[in-house]
């Protein structure tokens, strides 16, 4: 059976049918996924038989394993990490603002991939913004405002200690095990406007939330700009809805989209499985990637 690529019809995403990703994959068939994942930026793998050996192997067909701060992996792994959340749990959703997986990192990891394992039977849809899109029906007064300048990145208001999921959440009853540290002080600079290190299309690189500040500017200027820029990217018109099945596996591309989880089920277990594909540096000129 043949590889069928089918778009959402949505801002971005597409399915992806007549490949079993519980079995090695061969280099024509990376390729042919790797070029749905740059032109959709996410790709949702339906009915798959896969355990934790095979997400290890798929995301390393793509890169590297990346950096996953601030959470455990799960036992007897370094590289996949558990999105879960209990049937009775009253923490707050985790990861419910839109952001781009560790966009704070010097190198941020290029894509992620996410194993649907209890999907509950209502809720728990995740939300896709095209930033490529939103960057070309940008307002032209927006764009010159934005166009050369560096975002301050940094994990503080999540990963602090005094950050949402600091000290404080750690006396919740939150199901997965967050590591609150005083690195996630720490700051680093990514173009705010940049080409992707693959296609060279421009898009916008992540959002509000990881980036804290613009390099040389005041805060009382950089918040109402990057507050007006939170409302630009956050379009209805640039997002596509995910809905989950068990068995399913989900790839996104980091410096293509953002993201962010949704309630809807109390009362139900969800678990994913979850593992970041590695980032990459761009030419001097460019920067980080």
């Amino acid at each position: 059976m043949s590889i069928e690529v089918t778009p959402s019809g949505q801002a971005c995403g597409a399915t992806v049918r007549g490949v079993d990703l519980g079995q090695p994959l061969d280099a024509s068939t990376i390729a042919v996924i790797r070029a749905a994942w740059l032109t959709h930026h996410v790709l949702a793998f339906p009915d798959q038989s896969m355990d934790d050996d095979d997400l290890e192997r798929f995301t390393l067909s793509f890169g590297g394993f990346g950096d996953d701060p601030y959470i455990a992996p799960i036992a007897g792994r370094t590289n996949v990490i558990a999105v879960e959340r209990r049937a009775d749990e009253q923490a707050p959703l985790f990861a419910e603002n839109w952001h781009s997986d560790w966009s704070f990192q010097e190198v941020p990891p290029s894509g992620t991939c996410l194993l649907a394992i209890t999907i509950p039977p209502v809720g728990g849809d995740t939300l896709y913004a095209n930033q490529h899109a939103a960057l070309d029906a940008m307002p032209d007064d927006l764009r010159s405002r934005l166009e050369g300048k560096l975002a301050v990145h940094s994990a503080r208001f999540g990963y602090a200690p005094d950050g949402a999921y600091g000290f404080d959440d750690q006396a919740t009853d939150r199901s997965m095990d967050i590591r609150p540290s005083e690195s996630a002080l720490d700051t680093q600079l990514h173009p705010i406007i940049r080409q992707h290190p693959e296609t060279g299309r421009p898009g916008i690189f992540s959002c509000l939330g990881y980036i804290v500040g613009v390099d040389g500017m005041p805060d009382s200027e950089a918040r109402p700009l990057i507050e007006e820029l939170f409302a630009w990217q956050t379009r209805d018109e640039f997002v596509y809805r995910h809905r989950w099945e068990p068995g399913m596996l989900t790839m996104w591309d980091n410096r293509s989209v953002l993201h962010r989880a949704t309630g809807g089920y109390d009362g139900h277990d969800r678990l994913l499985h979850r593992t970041t594909i590695s980032g990459q540096l761009a030419s001097a000129d460019q920067g980080p990637v």
